[in-house]
């Protein structure tokens, strides 16, 4: 962690924490050379060692650095000094549309398609430079209070040309936002964000994201086989358009997506000007879905047979001598019937003996790469689809079994099931202290296991300040000696420091009143101010305080502060910050 007054490349003074994750923390700073605040994102300590953090660092430098666009979060400086590695930004003061949401839930129909309309048009932006971002969520997502938005944290993004994926960065992200290809082990795409585009829209307009679970893995199984629920049901005055861009969005099935982020920013500027538009239907199968809709085929010609002529008719009336002419009719009703009945028949006989197909038989594909075995299908004239399970037996990527299985006779151009394995459900045991809780707690949740997080006393609450989120211990133990195997349902608890935010000394340290406001509106308490003419302190600065240092930080309660103010001069501060006094008393 850095330090109030500390500088970065003797340039960026740093003036407060204003953001942790599992990856950087984000500091506020001043930049001394342009003097303009900016956002300076720093990797973690005890990740600064780690080549693979490293380079997903560096790329979200080199990727945001790239990109600029006014609904984009700009980066203005990159660099590494001392082993810390960091990227200097915009800094933006506005809230999160997380924040937004949690304080006002559902957002207006207006409001929505603002938002949308800007975001979709910065993150084609960033798909047209070849960058996917992947962890599209609200608290990625700043509005400024004139409106406008911003993009933040590209940094789990990634180039669309690279060349190198791994199984653990295929699944990054914030679970809620989810797309199923990734939460199936799938590579991300510009139809990956599209998804989390439209799961962010569905929770802005009703004010809750579509799926909810007591773990990670539940909800990522929801967006795998779920539908997502209507939101016209939820609120009948959103219009049909609407919907079936979220619809569109977030379908289960890529196919059935936009192809572009530009294509559905271009549905959301008009979705206002059409109405009766029909409910959107997915022109392919969804995969996964138990519910699967099922696309009504186009009717089969019909087989016809010609009626017979007048002359027929009457030729076929004189070879039969019947008295009564009513059952002249009824006879050749029937016989009517009989030629159109044996017709059809005849027909269909025909129709299956020039359609016989070539029996062929299943190979046996058993421990053979994926690859291997779909040339194998290939080879004697049969389709495939995949599917993936958990094997300790089989090596990941390898073929489990197949469906039907080996050796069964099927017609050439049928079906089989490749059964992929995607290796055994189990993880070894890792040292998590110094972690960030939260990430670890996530990464544990994907592979089943119950995880629990608990709160353990520490002798010295001081030096854990700002480390509130960090592991200190766990169960079971790491053993470096012993490598101990985690298998689903199996239980781990984290703990971290058992610690109370308490008062800084304002005065030692030489804070402002800006510095004090900050820190009230951070901890939400009510500032009351007291303006004290000093010559000997800076005018501005905080000469005493109400709540001693080091007490406990109670959120509701008032900070009482004295401000420095020059002797000459009325109140410079009291008319401008909350609880300053124009009449000096």
């Amino acid at each position: 962690m850095l330090s109030k007054g500390q500088k970065i490349n003797d340039r960026y003074e740093i003036i407060k924490t204003i953001g942790e994750g599992g990856m950087a923390n984000v500091y506020l700073a001043n930049d001394t050379i342009l003097d303009r605040k900016v956002a300076i994102k720093v990797l973690r300590g005890d990740l600064s060692k780690d080549e693979k953090f490293i380079r997903r660092f560096q790329r979200e430098a080199l990727s945001v650095s790239n990109l600029s666009h006014p609904n984009i979060v700009e980066v203005y400086d990159v660099g590494e000094e001392d082993g810390q590695y960091y990227i200097v930004m915009e800094y933006v003061e506005g809230k999160t549309l997380k924040q937004l949401l949690n304080k006002r839930g559902a957002l207006t129909l207006p409001e929505v398609i603002d938002i949308m309309t800007q975001l979709t048009d910065g993150i084609a932006h960033a798909h047209e430079s070849y960058i996917i971002h992947r962890d599209i969520k609200p608290q990625n997502i700043m509005i400024l209070d004139n409106g406008t938005i911003k993009i933040t944290d590209f940094g789990i993004s990634v180039a669309t040309n690279s060349t190198q994926f791994t199984q653990t960065n295929s699944v990054m992200g914030t679970v809620h936002y989810l797309p199923p290809e990734q939460a199936n082990g799938k590579n991300a795409t510009i139809k990956s964000d599209i998804y989390s585009l439209g799961i962010l829209m569905y929770e802005l307009l009703t004010g809750s994201v579509p799926f909810k679970g007591d773990n990670a893995v539940e909800i990522a199984l929801k967006h795998m086989k779920e539908k997502i629920p209507s939101i016209r049901k939820q609120n009948p005055l959103i219009p049909q358009s609407v919907e079936n861009i979220v619809l569109k969005a977030c379908a289960k099935n890529p196919r059935n997506r936009y192809d572009s982020v530009r294509e559905m920013n271009e549905d959301l500027k008009e979705a206002m000007n059409k109405e009766n538009e029909k409910k959107y239907v997915y022109p392919y199968p969804e995969n996964d879905l138990e519910e699967t809709k099922v696309i009504t085929p186009p009717p089969k010609p019909k087989k016809t047979v010609e009626k017979p002529t007048e002359e027929e008719l009457k030729e076929e009336n004189e070879e039969i001598i019947i008295e009564d002419k009513s059952k002249n009719k009824i006879i050749i009703g029937l016989v009517i019937t009989i030629v159109v009945i044996l017709g059809l028949v005849l027909a269909f006989a025909f129709a299956l003996m020039g359609r016989k197909v070539e029996d062929v038989r299943v190979p046996n594909i058993t421990n053979m790469t994926v690859e291997e075995a779909i040339l194998e299908l290939e080879k004697v004239g049969l389709n495939y689809t995949t599917k993936e399970e958990n094997s300790s037996e089989i090596e990941e990527g390898h073929v489990i079994s197949s469906s039907p299985k080996a050796g069964s006779k099927l017609k050439k151009g049928s079906t089989v099931t490749i059964v992929e394995s995607i290796g055994g459900e189990y993880y070894t045991l890792e040292d998590f202290t110094g972690k960030n809780y939260i990430e670890i707690k996530t990464k544990l949740e994907m592979y089943g296991i119950d995880v629990s997080v608990e709160k353990k006393y520490v002798e010295n609450p001081d030096e854990y300040k700002g480390k509130e989120s960090e592991i200190i211990d766990q169960a079971p133990t790491f053993n470096k000696e012993e490598e101990t195997i985690l298998e689903k349902g199996d239980k781990v608890i984290l703990y971290i420091p058992d610690i109370v935010d308490v008062y800084p000394d304002m005065v030692l340290e030489k804070w402002t009143i800006e510095d004090a406001q900050a820190f009230a509106d951070e901890y939400g308490l009510t500032l009351d101010i007291e303006e004290v003419p000093s010559s000997e302190a800076e005018p501005g600065t905080i000469i005493g305080q109400g709540r001693p240092a080091g007490d406990t930080i109670i959120e509701g309660m008032t900070l009482k502060v004295k401000v420095a103010i020059d002797e000459s001069e009325d109140s410079p501060i009291g008319g401008l910050l909350p609880g300053g006094d124009d009449n000096n008393n």
